[in-house]
């Protein structure tokens, strides 16, 4: 039988809903940003040492960098990547560059924040020294296992003379790929036994902000951003008007204008032959051969 009735507790129930699912929407959303950044990193480096240019495929994207055997060290140390920004006397490519900065800074301060507040610090122990015909002295130091610990993120120092302390870089050495591995980690509250607590809800909300800033900067870098480029070269299959596109969080991929008549040896999409992926590396080295022949018959 209905009456009509709604139990208040429903309006509070989906009442407490909705920010658990806001707050679930924005860690995962920083988590892929995070991932695209990690995935991107490798070519936004390389970039910094290629002239920028308008073309399709682009030059400094992972196709081209596996076609050409450019692929950076696969080698993990302890989930860290070794692609690390360095000083580069005379970069090419100075958008590339700016933007390798900016991210760099922006996610190491950003993991810096996260550590201060959801860190627990080094444990401290205590220890006793037998003094020569003295007794003994007690004296607290860190515990070099917990300080030592992998998984810790560890802020850079400055030098202090007092302390006659040298600076350091701490865990910002290993560069951004782990810095964003171990930001993902925090944001999704991956544990560790008890060194970290959960990221405050404000922090999470300024730190998935920065991290979609971030890879937009990546993207655009990497002309990945939403656009449309006309091919001046036409579909080696069929001569028709070869169309390249970029969708943020996408791969790029390229259209023929001709439709299902164009025999070329790809999907149709839309009605349309579609090069994504590995593709695009067929596609690029068919209009290098096309670009050959043409050459040869005009010599």
């Amino acid at each position: 039988m209905t009456t009509g009735y709604t139990p208040a507790g429903a309006y509070l129930d989906e009442a407490t809903r909705a920010p658990a699912r806001a707050e679930y929407h924005t860690r995962i959303m920083a988590a892929e940003d995070l991932r695209a950044i990690r995935e991107q990193w490798g070519d936004l480096l390389y970039a910094i040492d290629v002239q920028p240019a308008d073309e399709w495929p682009p030059r400094d994207s992972r196709a081209y960098i596996n076609d050409h055997g450019l692929k950076p060290d696969p080698e993990p140390v302890i989930g860290r990547m070794p692609l690390i920004l360095r000083e580069h006397p005379a970069p090419v490519n100075l958008d590339a560059l700016d933007a390798a900065m900016s991210v760099e800074r922006n996610l190491f301060e950003l993991a810096d924040r996260i550590a201060e507040q959801a860190q627990r610090p080094v444990r401290r122990r205590h220890v006793v020294d037998t003094l020569d015909g003295a007794g003994t002295r007690g004296r607290f130091e860190d515990d070099q296992d917990d300080r030592d610990d992998p998984a810790r993120w560890h802020l850079p120092t400055h030098n202090a003379s007092v302390t006659a302390r040298a600076a350091s870089p701490g865990s910002r050495a290993y560069g951004l790929h782990w810095a964003a591995v171990w930001i993902e980690g925090r944001i999704l509250g991956e544990q560790h036994g008890d060194m970290f607590t959960p990221v405050p809800l404000r922090t999470l909300d300024e730190a998935a902000a920065t991290i979609r800033r971030a890879r937009a900067t990546v993207d655009r870098a990497l002309n990945r951003d939403r656009r449309t480029i006309t091919l001046t070269a036409p579909c080696p299959w069929c001569g028709g008007t070869l169309t390249g596109r970029t969708v943020p969080g996408g791969e790029p991929y390229v259209t023929c204008d001709r439709g299902e008549p164009c025999p070329a040896p790809v999907i149709l999409d839309g009605r349309r032959r579609t090069w994504r992926g590995a593709d695009l590396v067929e596609l690029w080295a068919a209009m290098r051969a096309a670009r050959a022949r043409s050459e040869e018959t005009a010599a």
